[in-house]
């Protein structure tokens, strides 16, 4: 251990790195979000306003520069010159576990136990519902192609397509042989660097890569699109 920082007043749930600047921000049971100077370990801002553990944290180089949610089913923007809160996301109704940025548009999504969100920046303007995944969402993914991944805690992937929000793939990921079916949970997911192969950690002890399959044809994998996705609530 070369650096400790010190501030949290309860268990840390989630980090991440500023894309740009030597600033890292972690978030915690303790209701906050911290700010710190990598190099001198000072805490820059402590970024309080929710009202429950907040179970994750997202940076970017543009503003709002940070994004935390929360078990308060809420999602904060923060500005992270000034350290304060530019806007409250409260369109979820249970715990938000999980957010990711879209690398290439202006735009992200959020995981509950509800459903998968779907915001613009700079303001969090909605934009749709992603629901279907019946299940309390840990973890989303995304590439620059626009296939979103969605991993919940009884086992099962969903695949959307950003743009659209259509469910174009489910997966229930098997369980290791000797472990129990109760373990079928997924709690992260990310896309490799060549955005073709998903990388998994899973509740059976594994971590599983998953690829495009090469021999996907239309006849193989059908689509079934449903028009009704045009009627969908707006919140």
């Amino acid at each position: 251990v070369i650096r400790h920082y010190h501030g949290h007043l309860s268990a840390v749930y989630d980090l991440d790195l500023h894309p740009t600047i030597d600033v890292l921000v972690t978030c915690s049971r303790d209701a906050s979000a911290r700010v710190w100077d990598i190099r001198s370990k000072a805490n820059v801002h402590t970024l309080t306003g929710h009202t429950n553990t907040v179970a994750t944290v997202r940076c970017q180089a543009v503003e709002p520069q940070i994004i935390t949610g929360s078990h308060d089913a809420t999602i904060r923007l923060w500005d992270l010159i000034a350290g304060k809160t530019r806007a409250t996301l409260t369109n979820h109704k249970k715990s938000v576990r999980t957010l990711v940025l879209h690398p290439r548009q202006y735009t992200f999504a959020s995981g509950s136990a509800d459903n998968i969100k779907q915001w613009k920046f700079p303001d969090g303007n909605f934009i749709q519902n992603l629901s279907g995944h019946n299940a309390i969402i840990n973890t989303l993914a995304v590439n620059s192609d626009g296939v979103l991944v969605s991993g919940a805690d009884n086992g099962t992937m969903h695949m959307w397509d950003w743009r659209t929000g259509y469910n174009f793939q489910r997966i229930h990921a098997a369980v290791q042989p000797g472990s129990l079916d109760s373990e079928s949970g997924i709690f992260a997911c990310l896309f490799d660097h060549s955005e073709s192969r998903l990388i998994t950690a899973e509740a059976d002890k594994t971590i599983k890569v998953y690829k495009e399959d090469d021999t996907a044809t239309e006849e193989s994998h059908p689509v079934n699109w449903k028009p009704e996705i045009l009627k969908r609530k707006r919140f």
